[in-house]
């Protein structure tokens, strides 16, 4: 009669490997969704642009963007830490659906002032996701599985970016033939998403009745600590070392991605028109559809081959990152189209993989449990600076300068990162969810 019955452990890492795969798949849905509404604008430019009823420039088309990006930049030094306060819960699922309706009131009006209102709104509620979802994610992984999980998790932004474009402009211009619809068929599908995220997503493993899955090897205490204030959850952040490191290595390593994500066209066509206008804006793809491969590789990587370590599998893709952006203008210069798309390929493999492990499972681990999301907030925040380099610097310089620049700033946030290449944070692997009674080992200790 006894023959089914299993022991309270053997239930309890059952249902921690449910709630994993459940928080898993509904973050990375989440994050992917974000997408949907973030590129409704630039799929909208297309019929904006040839609408006499809504006078938008392309100046003013470029100036929303910036704002939007700053207002993203400023965003991820706030919301990390309100992550880490109240739970990625209250603060992700605010973003989905202040982000659905912002995206819902510029397909609705379209006038200037409100665009440029809902652009700002816009980048202070897509900010909640990458620090609150990473962290989610980070709490029900250890620090030895966490480089490969958040690698496979990270895919999430390239997807979303895929497939959102293709998405937005179908529904646009094949549906209904009008770009406002652009913003509302985004906003649906961040609406559902929303609701999935709040039925199916828990912040922890103590939320649904589990231990935690890591303990933190911190000097015992009795006296209670009161609750940091955000600006001093925010310093404390900027005092570690590592993390400040991440954050500079991120802000010179972002510009590169977004000139490419945001130029990638205009660049290629520029020095090769002779391909045309519609293979110029295919090219690029290369880059984007990399970026899938890249952040799982280097998780694998960094768990299998280095230990947990995270900083030498970045620094290693950063010196292949070099060289590839080194390469990109003699390339074009070439004619060659297969040495153009392999090199974009290669540069999307060796800039997402350690574009999401630094603002990722890195920050994660050394902004440590109660501060991970103030740490990947404030290394994506960094980043998030540089993107707006990244979106400004092609429209000031030529491309041979621009690519130099990136060349340079890859290899010194190569550099930068050399220091640091055995640390690693000291946590211990929580027991009570093994399945054979074993001594706690020390996964690692900072250097």
């Amino acid at each position: 009669m006894n023959k089914n019955a299993t022991s309270p452990l053997a239930t309890g890492w059952k249902s921690l490997q449910r709630w994993r795969v459940q928080v898993f798949l509904i973050t990375w849905v989440a994050y992917a969704g974000f997408y949907f509404t973030r590129k409704a604008f630039s799929v909208a430019k297309l019929g904006i642009g040839e609408d006499p009823d809504f006078m938008l420039e392309k100046a003013m088309m470029a100036n929303l963007d910036a704002l939007y990006l700053t207002a993203y930049a400023v965003g991820q030094f706030l919301w990390g830490n309100f992550s880490d306060r109240f739970g990625p819960r209250v603060v992700v699922l605010s973003g989905l659906v202040i982000s659905a309706l912002a995206a819902l009131l510029m397909g609705t009006y379209a006038t200037l002032p409100i665009f440029a209102s809902c652009m700002l709104i816009q980048g202070l509620a897509q900010s909640t996701g990458w620090s609150g979802l990473c962290k989610n994610v980070g709490s029900f992984f250890s620090t030895s599985e966490r480089g490969r999980v958040l690698g496979y998790w990270s895919t999430s932004y390239a997807f979303g970016g895929l497939v959102a474009t293709p998405f937005a402009g179908w529904w646009a211009y094949n549906a209904y033939h009008d770009w406002r619809i652009a913003f509302i068929s985004s906003a649906v599908v961040v609406l559902v998403i929303a609701v999935l995220f709040f039925f199916l997503q828990r912040n922890r493993p103590e939320d649904v009745g589990l231990p935690p899955v890591e303990i933190e090897i911190e000097p015992v205490s009795n006296v209670v600590v009161p609750r940091e204030s955000m600006w001093a959850g925010l310093r404390t952040v900027m005092k570690n070392r590592t993390v400040l490191v991440l954050g500079l290595a991120y802000f010179m390593l972002k510009p590169a991605r977004y000139a490419i994500l945001l130029w990638g066209p205009v660049i290629i066509y520029e020095r090769m028109p002779e391909i045309g206008k519609v293979a110029s804006a295919i090219v690029p793809t290369a880059f984007e559809l990399a970026g899938l491969a890249g952040p799982i590789l280097i998780g694998i990587a960094s768990d299998k081959y280095f230990g947990a370590r995270r900083m030498p599998a970045c620094v290693l893709s950063l010196v292949l990152l070099t060289v590839c952006l080194a390469l990109f203008v003699p390339a074009m210069q070439s004619g060659s189209l297969y040495m153009v798309v392999g090199l974009l390929f290669m540069m999307g493999l060796t800039l997402y993989g350690p574009d999401s492990m630094m603002s990722g499972s890195a920050a994660i681990d050394f902004g440590s449990k109660d501060g991970a999301a103030s740490a990947a907030g404030f290394v994506n925040g960094c980043g998030s600076i540089g993107a707006v380099l990244g979106g400004l610097l092609p429209g000031y310089f030529d491309t041979t300068t621009i690519f130099l620049v990136f060349t340079v700033a890859a290899l010194l946030a190569s550099l930068m990162l050399i220091p640091f290449w055995n640390s690693r944070p000291k946590t211990v692997e929580n027991i009570e969810l093994t399945s054979t009674p074993v001594q706690p080992v020390i996964v690692g200790t900072n250097s």
